[in-house]
């Protein structure tokens, strides 16, 4: 079978997440073109939107700066489907949908095993990939029933073949009409785990474990000590309950109290189902952009790339999917984008603070002109 994406792929593949003197020259930029050529063929509509947006098929081969390229904003996805010809019959995952509109994404093996290969580097990276030590797993997501689709789900699901897992327990249970979430369940679970002496790994929403440890609290529910090795690690933000949201080094330092995690061990992932490629928190708590895209801030009024330090838009490149043209991205968040330098980790790769969602004006427009020149075709 031919690869018709060999520099992508190559790309994706790199074993050193954060190290930039380990990418060959000019790969990222063959890589992108790659990728771009491969939408223009394959994609209906992409082209049209590269023309619109004052490039030709022709430019890409020598461009080399990708935030030149238009980008498609995330909340597009939750109105249309775009895909390519190798999305038809690809894998389905939707966001959460936390405003009753959900975004649907389609990922072709190729793209999927891409993103997962990264998210294994990073955990390779970390010392997080130890397959022969078994762990207990606390999921602060939904319990399966039948074929998972949503993305978070999908992706705690993946986490757990990165150590044995020995128990596995949901804060989300199936009650067979739905999800509901088990305060009780999720407290008797990180008990039970404290006295079995095998390392305990959290992966999943911050705020169900954040509701946990305030009713350990109420409750007068003593402080557990989990096993040295345990991981806490977060992903899919607060979702629903944004209101009660609380700093991260507050929910760490509970952590550290309540179950004896030390706060380095304590991690949030930044990621999303219409852009996979996984942002890890290093041990300062910095979201690092790896090797396998590049991350942008843009004004909100005219989507202009900001310079370091300035806060906007966030948007990112990556040529890692194929089966839609995500390829160029403008997520819904605030953040300000900071260099390597200034976090004091020891990783020199650019790194990213959020500032929480962005007003909805400038996705609204963006989404229009997309619609006007990809939705109909």
């Amino acid at each position: 079978m031919i690869n018709h994406f060999p520099l992508g792929d190559a790309l994706c593949a790199l074993p050193q997440p954060y190290c930039a003197d380990s990418v060959p020259a000019g790969l990222f930029d063959r890589a992108m073109a790659e990728i771009s050529h491969f939408h223009c063929q394959q994609t209906p509509g992409y082209r049209h939107w590269l023309n619109a947006n004052g490039l030709k098929e022709s430019d890409l081969d020598s461009l080399e700066d990708w935030s030149r390229l238009p980008a498609i904003f995330a909340n597009f996805f939750k109105q249309q489907l775009l895909l390519s010809s190798t999305g038809e019959n690809a894998l389905e995952l939707t966001s959460s949908g936390t405003s009753g509109q959900k975004s649907r994404m389609r990922y072709d093996e190729r793209s999927i095993a891409g993103a997962q290969y990264m998210v294994e580097r990073i955990f390779q990276h970390y010392g997080w990939n130890t397959p022969d030590t078994p762990c207990n797993y606390l999921l602060l997501s939904y319990e399966p029933q039948g074929q998972i689709s949503l993305g978070t789900s999908y992706t705690d699901q993946f986490l757990c073949r990165f150590a044995k897992a020995n128990r596995v327990a949901y804060a989300l249970r199936n009650t067979g009409d739905g999800h509901q979430f088990d305060v009780f369940g999720v407290i008797a679970a990180l008990q039970s785990f404290a006295e079995e002496g095998m390392p305990v790994r959290i992966f999943g929403f911050p705020a169900f474990l954040w509701q946990s440890l305030e009713h350990m609290q109420a409750t007068t529910v003593k402080d557990l000590q989990l096993p040295s090795g345990s991981l806490a690690f977060f992903g899919g933000g607060w979702k629903t309950r944004a209101r009660e949201e609380i700093p991260k080094a507050q929910l760490y330092a509970r952590i550290h109290q309540q179950l004896g995690i030390d706060t380095t061990d304590c991690r949030d992932g930044y990621g999303a189902v219409e852009h996979a490629v996984p942002y890890v928190e290093c041990s300062h708590h910095h979201f690092h952009v790896p090797v396998y895209a590049k991350a942008y801030v843009r004004d909100p009024a005219d989507l202009r790339v900001l310079p370091f330090g300035q806060r906007g838009l966030l948007g990112f490149v990556s040529p890692y999917i194929s089966s839609s043209p995500a390829h160029a991205v403008v997520m819904s968040d605030l953040a300000t984008l900071h260099t390597g330098t200034t976090c004091g980790c020891g990783l020199s790769a650019d790194w990213f603070e959020l500032h929480g969602r962005a007003g909805t004006t400038a996705s609204r427009s963006c989404a229009m002109a997309a619609a006007e020149l990809l939705g109909e075709h």
